[in-house]
């Protein structure tokens, strides 16, 4: 069974994000738990907890169908010790959020060594931040999110996923999401179903489907390789649509959330719609 949904509002408190995904016609979504651009939140109340839940079970949604995102401030192998702490601070406090919620999954992006520090390093730190982690909380995954190679960003390859992975204590704790347009923009080819058994064989070869814990899906403005992380509609960019019925069609995505960030939230519904299609759902 596929679980299809989109990223979708938390405005006015994070009981709305299930309404939100509701009104979309979506079986799984993503949400931030807080102001994604600030680094603190008030504590989430009971109140707003009981909602929540409430929300998410009139709705159907199970947690293995929800995948919330971190704030994009956080860089968790920053190269400065203290900016760093800082970082490391913020997530274990989203992680924390998500146990109130009740939510399984954490999705976030690796970090940035900013061309101060070797690459190999960059993702220490990061496998280090997720021990912090995972040792302040329980039941919640951290899902490390594949990167487009923007910048001195760190997760583009699957070797920096694995290499990650390979260092953290608790691998029961640790699962990837895989972005398909930050996947292409990184080099891996997705345009025909021949290119993505390639690229899907790659990947479970190197980090393993056994961690594959949700996926975003969306094309790409531009080319495979460009290194710029720019989304489109599916079937409207670079990628085509001969990808996003592979994975609906493919068993090994099945019982995650597949989540669309394509640009325009009012063709969600249309969307959606296409890719249970091509689940012959």
């Amino acid at each position: 069974m596929k679980y299809f949904g989109a990223h979708v509002s938390a405005s006015g408190g994070v009981f709305r994000a299930p309404e939100h995904a509701q009104a979309i016609g979506a079986t799984a979504f993503a949400l931030f738990t807080k102001n994604q651009r600030q680094w603190t939140a008030p504590p989430l109340g009971a109140d707003a907890v009981a909602a929540f839940r409430a929300a998410c079970e009139a709705g159907g949604y199970e947690p293995s169908h929800i995948l919330p995102h971190d704030s994009y401030l956080i860089n968790l192998g920053h190269p400065s010790a203290p900016e760093l702490e800082k970082s490391r601070t913020a997530f274990i406090d989203e992680m924390k959020r998500c146990e109130a919620l009740g939510l399984d999954r954490l999705n976030f992006h690796p970090g940035s060594h900013l061309g101060k520090i070797p690459v190999d390093e960059c993702l220490a730190r990061v496998a280090e931040s997720i021990d912090l982690a995972l040792a302040c909380t329980q039941g919640v995954t951290a899902v490390i999110e594949n990167t487009a190679g923007q910048g001195s960003n760190v997760g583009f390859s699957f070797y920096h996923l694995s290499e990650i992975i390979a260092r953290v204590k608790d691998k029961s704790r640790v699962g990837v999401c895989i972005d398909t347009c930050h996947a292409f923009a990184a080099g891996y080819d997705l345009s025909s179903e021949e290119a993505c058994e390639r690229t899907f064989a790659e990947f479970d070869e190197t980090v393993g489907f056994g961690y594959l814990r949700g996926m975003h899906l969306n094309d790409s403005m531009k080319p495979m390789g460009s290194r710029v992380d720019r989304h489109r509609p599916l079937g409207e960019g670079t990628i085509g649509l001969d990808a996003f019925r592979y994975i609906a069609r493919d068993s090994r995505f099945d019982d995650m959330p597949l989540i669309l960030e394509t640009p325009d939230p009012a063709r969600w519904p249309s969307e959606i719609a296409l890719l249970r299609q091509f689940a012959g759902q």
